[in-house]
C-alpha cells in the first residue's frame, strides 16, 4: 500500500490491506491523492490555525461583521460561471451515509438528489470510510445492489437520482493514514478517492464529479477548495469548471462571507446551502463568551426566529443575485406507523417546506424516503414549470445587517429540555463511538448537529450561570446528577440488553467532559475519534 509517489514522501497506511482496499487504494489512486496531500496539507493547517485566530478576537468582544476589505466584491455585479443542467432542478434532496443498503435506497427515493455523505452522518471507521467508496463506485457504475439477512434484494430503480458526495470537513483527518508523521486531511482522502474512480464514469453520462464541502467559515477555505478542484482537473486534462460543487452555509463566520465565498469558488460552485442545525451549534459555538447571546431551549430554535429567518433570507438573495442555487434546509422527522401521530410530522413538514419554498429557495433536504412526496408536492407547487427559484431576486428586501444575524433569540430554558439535550446527546454519542452516525431517537433522524447543539447549550447555560424557568441554577454539579437521571431514563426505554451492551459508560463519560470543561471543545467528533477503532 505504501506506493512510492512521483512528487514528495509517500503516505503510511496504518491498516493492513485487504481485498476493499485493494479495489479503492490502486498505486494510481493512492498516487493522487498523495499529491493533493503534499500540494493542499500546508496550507489547510494554515487555514485551521487563522480559525483559532479568529475565535480569540470573537471571545475577546469583537463580533463577527461583513468585511469592510471586500466590500468591492459584495457590490460588484459578477456572477458565477454557470450550473450543469443535472444540477438545476434540486427541489428535493435525501442526505445520508454511504451504507450500501441506504444508498440504493436514497437514490430510488422520490426526489432528485441523494447527497452521500461522507461527514456528519457517518461514524468514520476505516472500513465504512472505504466500503463507502465502494457504494459509491458501484452506483455511479450502476452495478450496485444489496442482499439482506433474509435474502430480499435491493437495486437500482430506472430513475435514480444524481448523486452528490459530502466529503469530511477541513477540521478533520483520517487518523490510519499519515503523511510526514501526521495524520492527512479526511477531506483530501474522500474527494481524491471519490473523483479518481468517478469522474470518468460521471462525464461519460453526462453528469460530474459533484461535492458538498461542509463547515467552511471563511472565503479564503473556499478559495482553497477552487485550488484542489482546479489541480485534479488540470492533473486529468479536464476542463475548467468540471467539478461543482454546492456549500454549506453552516457557521455564523460564513455567514458574513457568502458573495466572497461564491466569488472564491465562481468556477465551481453551483449554490450554497442552509446547513440550520449546525448553523445553531456555530452560533452558540462563536458567541460563547457573549452572555446576552445565550440560545434558549433547542426545541425553541426554529427558522422563523429573528436570527434564523435573515440567515434564510440573506442566502437566497446573495445566491440568485449571483446565479446561484439556494438549498433549504433539513426535515429530520422520521414517518411514524401511528396514523395520528404521522399526520401531525407531515403537518410540520408541510409547514417548514412552505416557508423555505416562499422565501425563495429551490430546494430543500430530507432524511427519510417518507417525506419525499409531502416536500415534493410543496415544492412542484411553488417552482411551478420552473426548474428552480433563480427568478427569486428578494430585491424588494431591507438590507440585513450584522445586528439582524446575530440577534439574541427569545425563549425559555426549561429542566425538560436540558433533560431531552442530555438523553438525545448521550444516545447520539453511543451511537457514534459504536460505528453510526446516523440514528433515529424519539422520532427524529439525528445526525452529529443535533449532539452538538444539546451539549454546548448546557455548556453555555453553565459557563453564564443561567438559571432554569423554574429557578434552579445551571450548574456542573446540576448536570451531573440530570445525567446520571437521564442514563437510568435512557435504560429503561431502552431495556437492559441494549443498554448493557453497548457503550453508554464511555459516551456518558465523553458528554461529561465536553460539557463541564472550562474551554468549550471545538467538535465532539474529535475526542469521540479516539474512542472509534
Amino acid at each position: 500500500m505504501n506506493q512510492q509517489a512521483t512528487t514528495t514522501e509517500e503516505l503510511l497506511f496504518s491498516q493492513r490491506p485487504g481485498e476493499q482496499e485493494r479495489q479503492i487504494l490502486t498505486p494510481e489512486a493512492v498516487a493522487f491523492l498523495t499529491e493533493l496531500v503534499a500540494h493542499f496539507t500546508p496550507k489547510r493547517n494554515d487555514l485551521l490555525a487563522a480559525r483559532i485566530r479568529q475565535q480569540q478576537e470573537i471571545d475577546n468582544g469583537k463580533l463577527p461583521d461583513f468585511i469592510s476589505e471586500t466590500a468591492s466584491i459584495r457590490e460588484g455585479a459578477w456572477k458565477i460561471r454557470g450550473i450543469p443542467a443535472d444540477l438545476q432542478d434540486r427541489r428535493v434532496e435525501i442526505t445520508g451515509p454511504v451504507e450500501r443498503k441506504m444508498v440504493i435506497n436514497a437514490l430510488n427515493a422520490n426526489v432528485k438528489v441523494f447527497m452521500a455523505d461522507f461527514e456528519d452522518s457517518l461514524a468514520p471507521l476505516w472500513s465504512k470510510v472505504i466500503e463507502g467508496q465502494i457504494n459509491l463506485r458501484d452506483a455511479v457504475n450502476g452495478t450496485i445492489s444489496y442482499t439482506n439477512e433474509a435474502g430480499k434484494i435491493y437495486q437500482l430503480g430506472p430513475d435514480p437520482a444524481l448523486l452528490i458526495c459530502r466529503v469530511r470537513g477541513l477540521h478533520l483527518s483520517e487518523k490510519h493514514v499519515t503523511w510526514r508523521g501526521e495524520a492527512i486531511p479526511a477531506s483530501l482522502f474522500d474527494f481524491a478517492l471519490y473523483f479518481f474512480h468517478n469522474h470518468r464514469a460521471l462525464l461519460a453520462k453526462g453528469s460530474g464529479p459533484y461535492f458538498y464541502l461542509p463547515k467552511t467559515q471563511a472565503w479564503q477555505e473556499a478559495a482553497w477548495w477552487s485550488d484542489v478542484f482546479s489541480y485534479a482537473e488540470d492533473r486529468f486534462s479536464l476542463p475548467r469548471g468540471t467539478v461543482k460543487a454546492t456549500l454549506l452555509i453552516e457557521t455564523l463566520p460564513a455567514v458574513f462571507q457568502m458573495d466572497e465565498i461564491l466569488y472564491a469558488l465562481r468556477d465551481h460552485i453551483v449554490g450554497l446551502n442552509c446547513g440550520r442545525w449546525d448553523y445553531i451549534f456555530s452560533y452558540i459555538k462563536t458567541l460563547k463568551n457573549h452572555p446576552d447571546r445565550v440560545l434558549p431551549d433547542r426545541q425553541a430554535v426554529t427558522m422563523d426566529k429573528p436570527f434564523l429567518n435573515a440567515y434564510s433570507r440573506l442566502l437566497i438573495k446573495t445566491c440568485h443575485r449571483r446565479g446561484a442555487l439556494a438549498m433549504g434546509g433539513m426535515a429530520a422527522f422520521i414517518p411514524s406507523k401511528d396514523a395520528g401521530r404521522n399526520a401531525q410530522v407531515l403537518l410540520k413538514v408541510k409547514a417548514d417546506k412552505a416557508l423555505e419554498a416562499r422565501n425563495g429557495h429551490d430546494g430543500t433536504w430530507i432524511a427519510h424516503p417518507g417525506l419525499a412526496d409531502t416536500a415534493m408536492a410543496i415544492f412542484n407547487e411553488a417552482l411551478g414549470e420552473h426548474k428552480n427559484q433563480l427568478f427569486v431576486t428578494r430585491d424588494e428586501d431591507a438590507p440585513i445587517t450584522a445586528e439582524q444575524l446575530l440577534a439574541p433569540c427569545e425563549g425559555e430554558r426549561t429542566e425538560a429540555g436540558m433533560r431531552a439535550n442530555i438523553r438525545v446527546a448521550v444516545q447520539y454519542i453511543e451511537a457514534w463511538i459504536s460505528g453510526n452516525g446516523c440514528v433515529p431517537i424519539y422520532g427524529l433522524m439525528e445526525d452529529a448537529a443535533t449532539a452538538e447543539i444539546s451539549r454546548t447549550s448546557i455548556w453555555q447555560w453553565i459557563h453564564h450561570q443561567k438559571t432554569l424557568s423554574n429557578g434552579r441554577p445551571v450548574t456542573k454539579a446540576l448536570f451531573r446528577q440530570m445525567l446520571a437521571e437521564e442514563l437510568r431514563v435512557i435504560q429503561e426505554e431502552l431495556g437492559e440488553h441494549r443498554y448493557g451492551s453497548g457503550r453508554f459508560d464511555d459516551a456518558a463519560r465523553l458528554m461529561e467532559q465536553i460539557t463541564t470543561s472550562d474551554e468549550l471543545i471545538d467538535f465532539l467528533t474529535l475526542p469521540g475519534y479516539r474512542l472509534l477503532a
